[in-house]
């Protein structure tokens, strides 16, 4: 009985010290779609991305072209020729590989312009929420927008009209073109 009446004062006193955590979620891709510089920056990248294929495809055909007239005129070409238009065309095909890794791969130029046009609208984003969890005592704050996966989440916990805010811009204003309003995002977000 009196290793009982310990073992239930110990867990209520562990009961009292322990303080309820607060949560929050946002959205940080209705964050993003809200933000006009964000739009211009997207759309930036988008034209970017379109010249630089472009380009790419220019390429493609020329060198198409090369080996088409090299397949036509084989036959007739002495063996040194052919050798050096052979070369001609590995050389451009290499050339086209380079462009292509230059213009989108891992550290091309492309992932370079968005590092230099979005992660400063993310960073701008992420310290409104660091200054949101410290000002309301928040212990963490969830992304419905990434791949974490928030089955049910009550609209009242959604702190993304928020942090849009605190970074001076006005919710569901300037949203996607679907005309969502403030309203509709957090009915979307009950669902």
């Amino acid at each position: 009985m009196r290793k009982l009446a310990i073992i239930i004062l110990l867990v209520m006193g562990g009961l009292t010290s322990v303080k309820a955590q607060k949560f929050a979620y946002v959205d940080t891709q209705y964050i993003l779609n809200n933000i006009p510089e964000y739009k211009m920056a997207q759309k930036q990248l988008n034209e970017l991305s379109k010249k630089w294929q472009q380009e790419i495809e220019t390429k493609v055909e020329a060198i198409d072209r090369m080996y088409k007239s090299y397949q036509t005129d084989a036959v007739l070409l002495p063996e040194d020729v052919k050798k050096q238009r052979e070369d001609d065309i590995v050389q451009k095909e290499k050339e086209l590989n380079q462009l292509k890794k230059k213009r989108f791969g891992t550290n091309g130029d492309l992932f370079k312009k968005r590092q230099e046009l979005i992660k400063p609208i993310q960073d701008k984003i992420y310290n409104a929420i660091q200054s949101l969890a410290e000002q309301r005592g928040y212990s963490v704050i969830f992304d419905r927008a990434g791949s974490l996966s928030i089955l049910y989440a009550s609209a009242r916990y959604d702190k993304s009209d928020e942090v849009l805010k605190s970074m001076g811009y006005s919710p569901g204003e300037t949203g996607d073109n679907s005309g969502e309003t403030n309203n509709k995002h957090k009915t979307k977000m009950r669902r």
